[in-house]
């Protein structure tokens, strides 16, 4: 209808109206109970001031009690003006801390709930991967042993002396090459990462490789639940000489260069979840007792490029920021 005005919408409040100054009345009931006390005061004064004999005390004492009194209202009536402005104040305070105490729980929570599912989807991608570089090598070996099982003399294994006295077989077998053992804890770098997945592969059949790369494992995901990725840290690297200090026992401040992640946040957090995670912390713990194991065997035969190699993998990293919580280089 054209001759009808506009309807106005209904100004919204704003987010912001919780922290706006209240606005108080100019004069509230304070004010007026005082004003009724005071005339009250002052006509009483005045009749008794008419009375016969009452300008015998003087002038002053005339004029305190007249005035002395009206002072004391209205000195009580402002202070309980500030007292309620006060309590107001305080109220309209709270609300604004409750309010802002709200929006980050909500905040936080969001942000678990969107951050959770990418975590966790991206573990199973990696898992599924696993599995099919898994049953390719399982195909492929396969394929390839079942020929040279076939070519063998069924009385071949009845002459393995060795195998006759219970030597294990993980004792015979090759050992693990160094540049393989340094790829596998580093881990694969994305899922078509194929040389990162046959390096992780060779190193779990490996008895003691094997023990050191599912430590790292295990810290490396309860890491990444508190947001904390290796490939964030930015660690200043140690000299080779550094790790082979550290390998023939040496601690405290002449090693303390292995600590080299200064990332505060990744430091508090990891340190505030040892303290209150007992599963992390033994986690963590066994991570670096097989660490440590390993660089005291990994050292002696080590180069200096490959002893740089290792302190630039992932599980290197993990060492760093878990032994700088740990006290390992203090």
């Amino acid at each position: 209808m054209s001759g009808s005005e506009p309807e106005q919408e209904p100004e919204k409040p704003t987010s912001l109206g919780i922290y706006d100054r209240p606005a108080h009345p100019s004069i509230t009931e304070i004010e007026i109970a005082a004003v009724v006390l005071s005339l009250i005061w002052l006509v009483v004064s005045v009749v008794f001031l008419v009375l016969p004999g009452a300008q015998e005390g003087g002038f002053i004492v005339t004029f305190l009690a007249v005035f002395m009194p009206v002072a004391m209202i209205w000195v009580a009536a402002l202070t309980m003006r500030a007292s309620r402005v006060m309590r107001e104040e305080s109220a309209r305070l709270q609300t604004a801390i409750d309010a802002i105490r709200n929006s980050y729980v909500v905040q936080q929570q969001r942000a678990t709930s969107t951050y959770e599912p990418t975590v966790g989807k991206k573990l199973d991608e990696i898992a599924e991967s696993a599995k099919k570089t898994e049953s390719a090598l399982a195909t492929f070996s396969t394929n390839r042993s079942e020929p040279a099982r076939a070519s063998k003399p069924a009385s071949e294994p009845a002459n393995q002396t060795t195998l006759e006295l219970g030597t294990p077989a993980d004792e015979i077998a090759a050992p693990l090459p160094t540049n393989i053992f340094i790829r596998a804890l580093n881990f694969p770098e994305t899922q078509s990462d194929e040389a990162g997945f046959d390096a992780l592969r060779l190193a779990l059949k490996d008895r003691n490789a094997s023990q050191l790369v599912q430590a790292s494992q295990d810290v490396l995901t309860l890491l990444s639940q508190e947001g904390i990725y290796m490939d964030d840290l930015r660690p200043d690297m140690a000299r080779p000489e550094i790790w082979r200090q550290f390998a023939q026992g040496a601690r405290g401040r002449s090693v303390a260069a292995l600590g080299g992640i200064r990332d505060r946040s990744s430091l508090a957090l990891t340190a505030a979840r040892m303290k209150q995670d007992p599963i992390f912390r033994d986690a963590a713990h066994h991570f670096l007792r097989r660490f440590d194991h390993m660089i005291v065997e990994f050292e002696p035969d080590a180069s200096d490029a490959e002893l740089n190699a290792l302190g630039e993998t992932r599980t290197a990293r993990a060492f760093m920021l878990l032994g700088r919580v740990a006290g390992t280089f203090d």
